[in-house]
């Protein structure tokens, strides 16, 4: 199965700066997003999205919701229509006329599957964040205080054990790094300091 995207050019120019608003956003994820854990790992990244934008990027609070709103659909079609992952959320932002930087964001989140090179700032971050925030979070699931008093160590020990959470992958993580010109160091700290469960 293909997930390849097959274009590189999302949403309309003059769509620019649009957003969904918190209420339409929500019932998007909710509709489309029944699974509870892939709701908790959607919010994670939005939530690390957002906390980026304002702590790293020094972004006002618009464009921390854009950030946060990319984050927050990432995979918002994977639950309900895996064979259409991607394509069926950028095409339902699409008609709702929202930003192409967000759609843009989300078609790049994976770029060895949906074919799309992250390119701007954004993109890079969502990359970065989507796979190793889950990693983290299953490391947390096996610790009995959970993220309490988590350290880099026990992560990237948990890293070089292939066959703990096996389905992350580790090129992914690796490849999202240097793209955003991050060292593994810096990206799981952050992670580690601002998600929770």
């Amino acid at each position: 199965m293909s997930l390849q995207l097959n274009r590189t050019t999302f949403g309309d120019p003059a769509n620019k700066g649009n957003v969904l608003s918190k209420t339409e956003a929500e019932q998007l994820f909710h509709e489309w997003v029944l699974n509870p854990r892939l709701q908790l790992h959607m919010r994670q990244v939005g939530r690390l999205m957002r906390a980026w934008a304002a702590e790293q990027e020094g972004l006002g609070e618009s464009d921390q919701w854009r950030w946060e709103l990319a984050g927050l659909l990432h995979d918002a079609d994977w639950d309900q229509w895996p064979e259409q992952h991607c394509r069926k959320i950028i095409e339902e932002l699409e008609t709702r006329h929202v930003d192409p930087a967000i759609i843009r964001a989300i078609a790049s989140h994976g770029p060895l599957h949906f074919g799309v090179e992250p390119e701007t700032r954004m993109d890079k971050m969502l990359y970065a964040f989507d796979e190793l925030s889950g990693f983290i979070h299953a490391y947390s699931l096996m610790r009995p205080n959970g993220y309490e008093a988590m350290d880099l160590k026990g992560v990237k020990k948990r890293l070089k054990d292939k066959a703990f959470a096996a389905n992350v992958s580790r090129e992914d993580i690796a490849d999202a790094c240097s793209r955003a010109e991050l060292s593994l160091d810096e990206l799981i700290s952050f992670i580690i300091s601002r998600q929770e469960g």
